[in-house]
């Protein structure tokens, strides 16, 4: 949407005056309107407090101090840029409503008399964490920094491992009230262009007044699949993933107040890999990998499986009727599935909410005390813990925290379809799977890529985890610019 643009009065006072009554100085004790008189003009200085560095406007007002009124002559203006006000962020605007906003974003605003222009200090600071290893993307050798929650570190920690003169960093304002600063990153020459000005305009069309959940509210405004459980994007924490995904073609989207970058486009396949294999040899990395396609395939069909051999004992081959219940209990198999879901939901959102000192305490009385009380009551039975344990594992197992959720909700529906239509409801339920995902894009790029559409070399890497000098081609999903490494 278009700002609104009030162009500066010819009076200085009436400069200050707007601004102050558009920032609500008398109403916010946190944002500071100073009136100062340096070199014989009076000055009007705006912050907020807790977002600028004290000793660098203390250092500028000293600085202002020895100045006398010739020596801002014959042009003011110029003169205080590039002589008294010695700092490497300064810049200009002539829009008092834009000045206003920046001053809300952090940097410092001067009004001088005299002057029609507004002079803007970057002198800002944001409280913030250290870089610490994310909790979702642990690894046992590689770098302990992950991103935090504000834009310009993060942004800094992308830089500092892809020293490229083409990598890109455009700035955007989104949100008509949070003004939130977004930054899209990609490296110019790899990056498609068409695929970098398509999400540029995408962003730029989001029209709402903030975005208080940063980048799920982002996710949601720009892949247009309100009701589709599964994540178009891939979120992570770690500035060595974006980085390789940077190499790849990917754009970035870094949004500030998130430690969480963006990664698009992204397929299913993305959400099944971590970055634990790459830090290991590339045959132990391949083991790893395959591992986990095995405990996610078992977060999804297993217990339905399960249920439809235990409701069809002869559909069981010679040698495997032992799958099954000897004591179904007194609540019926599908009931106790649908309750043991909601009970570990509730588990999850209980650890959650739980300062972590007690988060074990919590998982000892759910594991011990409720499900041994519910086995010896007859509410579940033994094999129904079992194989709840391994699709709990396997869900726990999938890199993509987003994914997980997903996959568990196709678990439940093919429960529910197995329990109505038995085989046919089973092997319906995986088809209609397989189908939706089939049909589903990501910003315009197959899901299933590169399984549908089908391509060889790249469904090798997505199986295996290669060894990095073989891998000499960028993926052509991507259309990248420059498509050999």
């Amino acid at each position: 949407m278009e700002k609104e643009k009030q162009e500066l009065f010819s009076s200085y006072s009436k400069n200050v005056t707007y601004i102050h009554d558009r920032l609500g100085i008398d109403k916010s004790f946190d944002i500071v309107h100073l009136d100062l008189e340096y070199a014989g003009r009076n000055m009007a200085m705006f912050f907020v407090d807790g977002f600028v560095k004290d000793d660098i406007l203390h250092l500028l007002m000293k600085l202002l101090a020895k100045t006398e009124p010739k020596d801002l002559e014959p042009d003011p203006l110029e003169k205080l840029i590039k002589t008294y006000l010695p700092y490497v962020e300064l810049d200009m605007v002539d829009d008092l409503n834009q000045a206003s906003d920046l001053v809300l974003g952090g940097p410092t605003a001067l009004v001088v008399e005299g002057i029609d222009k507004i002079i803007i200090i970057d002198a800002r600071t944001y409280p913030v964490r250290s870089p610490g290893e994310p909790d979702l993307e642990r690894v046992v050798r590689g770098s302990r920094d992950g991103y935090v929650e504000t834009i310009v570190f993060n942004t800094a920690l992308t830089r500092r491992r892809v020293r490229d003169r083409s990598l890109r960093m455009e700035y955007l304002q989104i949100g008509r009230r949070s003004q939130t600063d977004i930054c899209l990153c990609y490296i110019d020459d790899i990056a498609e262009t068409e695929r970098v000005e398509e999400l540029k305009e995408s962003l730029k069309m989001i029209d709402t007044d903030g975005l208080p959940m940063a980048e799920k509210t982002i996710e949601e405004f720009i892949s247009g699949q309100h009701w589709n459980p599964f994540p178009t994007v891939r979120y992570t924490e770690r500035p060595d993933t974006a980085a390789t995904h940077l190499y790849e073609g990917h754009v970035l989207i870094i949004i500030d107040g998130s430690p969480s970058v963006m990664i698009t486009p992204s397929t299913y396949w993305h959400h099944l890999q971590h970055a634990e294999e790459y830090r290991q040899k590339p045959l132990v990395g391949a083991y790893l990998r395959l591992v986990r396609f095995i405990a996610v395939l078992a977060s999804i069909f297993i217990l339905p499986l399960y249920y439809l051999l235990s409701s069809n004992p002869d559909l069981l081959p010679k040698g495997l009727e032992y799958i099954g219940p000897s004591d179904y209990g007194a609540v019926p198999l599908l009931a106790q599935f649908i309750f043991a879901e909601i009970g570990i939901d509730m588990l999850r959102m209980a650890a959650i909410h739980t300062p972590t000192s007690l988060a074990t305490a919590i998982g000892l009385v759910a594991a011990i005390l409720i499900g041994q009380v519910a086995i010896e009551v007859g509410l579940f039975s033994y094999e129904v813990i079992l194989y709840l344990a391994i699709a709990g594992i396997g869900t726990y197992a999938t890199p993509s925290y987003e994914l997980s959720l997903a996959n568990r909700l196709v678990r439940i529906f093919l429960l529910l379809t197995t329990s109505l239509f038995g085989v046919i409801g089973y092997m319906a339920g995986i088809t209609m799977w397989i189908i939706y995902l089939i049909r589903m894009k990501s910003f315009q790029s197959p899901y299933l890529w590169p399984f549908i559409p089908f391509s060889s070399h790249a469904f090798r890497d997505v199986l295996l985890r290669s060894p990095i000098p073989l891998k000499s081609k960028r993926p052509t999903l991507l259309d990248p610019q420059d498509p050999d490494r």
